[in-house]
């Protein structure tokens, strides 16, 4: 099932595809005309347009609302030029959709209303139920429609990452409540990850089926674990995630923060594409990784504060040092800060369009 649809031009004679795209190549190791490059949180954040069409609109409201997920989501591929769309979502979505009480509190992050302490919390959690995904379907399908041969990424969050928004009723830097939870119930944070997973295969498997030609698992927290701690209790729930999937043929993104020590798990884990932060150089990822797998990152977030020059040095080394990986999307180690002037983000995306064009296969620029 599942792959991404051939684009049909308006002489009805097929054109190019996402799934011939340089993003999609990259993800499994094949030639590229240049490196990818898509920016986590490029859909809103630092774009005034974003905020503008956000305006008097919850964030959880929004990314129910078919309509704003699809402008949101467009607006950066039509402003820096990016490789590819990443669905516009939350990685808490799954939850609320499935009737979670949780809330996103500006400068707070989502507060979850009645926290998960016993195993008794973690059997009244409600499944996810694919029927109360119409919304996503919609914007998937409209998405994939005005993309045309640029690729849409699928979005969801790892079971443990949102095991501890659940667990600990929020944000969190220590995880303490997390970690006390996983080492001493070990049946219920099976269950409770058993049941993360399902929902972010459900949620998934959504968007692939709609037409999205990549997806992502975003594990945020996963760096707060150690990695034997990471593959006994959280790596099967991360896996079962992407074996949801099922036979749909699409490339595996798999991401965390802080997870050096961890890349080789991560890999094992299902993903096609390994993503690296900003605190390994990618050709040591490379090397942790192997190379069965591509790379995904890794410019510090915060050089996009700085200045030109050191932009540019900066963008210069992590595209050469990607060059170790089988293959190589350029990304941000994390996510868009809000303060960054979205003109050296387009900046960025021509310097390694520039760095990296290969005239061997011409590139296919959004309709």
């Amino acid at each position: 099932m599942g792959g991404s649809a051939v684009v049909t031009s308006a002489a009805g004679t097929p054109g190019p595809s996402p799934a011939d795209s340089d993003l999609v190549r990259a993800a499994r190791g094949l030639p590229v005309s240049r490196t990818p490059v898509w920016f986590m949180r490029q859909a809103g954040r630092s774009l005034p347009e974003y905020r503008a069409l956000r305006a008097g609109t919850a964030m959880l409201a929004a990314c129910q609302d078919p309509d704003l997920v699809t402008e949101i989501t467009l607006q950066p591929v039509r402003r820096h030029g990016v490789d590819a769309a990443i669905l516009f979502s939350d990685i808490v979505l799954p939850l609320v959709v499935a009737g979670v009480d949780i809330e996103i509190k500006p400068g707070v992050g989502p507060v979850v209303a009645e926290p998960v302490r016993s195993v008794a919390d973690v059997d009244a959690l409600p499944p996810l139920e694919p029927e109360r995904l119409a919304f996503l379907e919609t914007a998937v399908r409209r998405l994939v429609a005005e993309l045309g041969p640029t690729p849409l990424i699928g979005f969801a969050g790892a079971p443990f990452t949102l095991a501890t928004y659940l667990i600990e009723g929020g944000p969190s830097k220590e995880h303490a409540r997390t970690k006390a939870f996983m080492y001493a119930e070990p049946e219920a944070w099976g269950r409770l990850l058993d049941r993360l997973a399902i929902s972010a295969a459900v949620f998934l498997r959504a968007q692939v089926d709609a037409g999205a030609s990549a997806v992502q698992l975003f594990d945020s927290w996963a760096g707060v674990l150690s990695a034997a701690d990471y593959a006994e209790r959280v790596l099967p729930h991360s896996r079962a995630v992407f074996d949801g999937l099922g036979d749909r043929n699409v490339p595996r993104i798999h991401f965390g923060v802080g997870t050096g020590e961890l890349l080789p798990l991560i890999g094992d884990a299902g993903a096609d594409v390994v993503g690296v932060d900003w605190r390994l150089p990618l050709d040591e990822a490379a090397r942790r990784v192997g190379p069965q797998r591509s790379l995904q990152g890794n410019l510090d977030p915060a050089v996009l504060l700085a200045d030109r020059a050191t932009v540019d040095r900066e963008v210069r080394r992590v595209v050469e040092q990607g060059r170790a990986a089988r293959g190589h999307v350029f990304n941000l180690g994390h996510g868009v800060l809000p303060d960054t002037d979205p003109g050296v983000l387009t900046h960025v995306a021509e310097l390694v369009h520039e760095l990296t064009t290969s005239p061997a296969r011409p590139t296919a620029p959004m309709p």
